[in-house]
């Protein structure tokens, strides 16, 4: 009988990770998903993620999802995407006003639940689990915990700080990807566990300023989060599925389309000049 393969996911709701969630899935793990819930702005995020694992459960894949409540930490952190922050910055993700949606040390936080987890769970089935991340190299100019090198430096006190924690490694598949190959990834995921991608992607959130209309919560298509998942549909060729609108209520895909492509042409001029 073949061993089983277990991870530990850190699970946002947002693309990257999610298609990180289908790789794994495809590749055959078990998988936990933890998600966390710190003050953001973009709470709906956990929702979302919600919906998608209990879909991928009734879908027959093996997967767990919890939600991490953090109480209190939300009053301590300076952030635009906190509750009680200054707006969340429009524009393109590489700009350099993107910096204040960084929220402090958010990943260190994060990483010492979930290396408990995956400790905690290769003690319980005496096997090795990984630690997977769906951070890209297009996070790497904005945010210093998406790094390799932060990841390499946090795993080092991991080991340093608990026994049989060799047993537990990172995998950090899209490290030096784009957020393109990313969505091309997950795409090639669903086609592998036979899932329509564009059921599964209309189920992730990756909007840092979510709109609420006539009772109901859509993706922006102006901050730099929603630009850069709009540029990777553009990339492939592809409609996003997710639904969008503005303050005046939902919106086309050619609305939204045409709105990214001007910030994206905006954005690559200004980087030649």
């Amino acid at each position: 009988m073949e061993k089983k393969k277990y991870a530990v996911l850190s699970l946002s709701g947002g693309m990257d990770s999610s298609s990180l969630m289908l790789r794994l899935l495809a590749d055959e793990y078990d998988v936990m998903a933890i998600s966390f819930d710190y003050g953001q702005k973009h709470r709906v995020e956990l929702e979302k993620a919600t919906s998608l694992t209990d879909y991928l459960k009734k879908k027959g894949c093996k997967i767990r999802h919890h939600i991490i409540k953090i109480d209190g930490l939300s009053v301590l952190l300076h952030s635009a995407l906190i509750s009680g922050g200054e707006e969340v910055p429009l524009g393109h993700y590489h700009e350099s006003n993107m910096r204040l949606t960084v929220v402090p040390n958010r990943n260190k936080i994060f990483s010492s639940i979930i290396q408990a987890a995956a400790l905690s769970i290769a003690e319980a089935q005496k096997t090795a689990v990984i630690i997977a991340m769906g951070v890209h190299g297009g996070d790497h100019a904005t945010y210093p915990d998406c790094r390799e090198v932060f990841r390499d430096k946090d795993y080092e006190a991991f080991l340093a700080g608990n026994w049989d924690a060799e047993k537990v490694t990172y995998h950090l598949p899209y490290i030096n990807a784009s957020k393109t190959a990313v969505l091309r990834d997950g795409i090639n995921a669903c086609e592998e566990l036979n899932l329509n991608y564009e059921e599964i992607y209309k189920m992730t959130f990756t909007s840092y300023i979510p709109v609420e209309y006539d009772h109901m919560i859509y993706s922006d298509y102006k901050s730099a989060s929603s630009i850069g998942r709009i540029e990777a549909f553009l990339a492939l060729g592809l409609k996003d599925p997710a639904a969008y609108a503005d303050e005046s209520g939902p919106v086309n895909w050619q609305t939204v389309k045409s709105y990214a492509k001007k910030v994206i042409s905006e954005f690559h001029q200004k980087i030649k000049t």
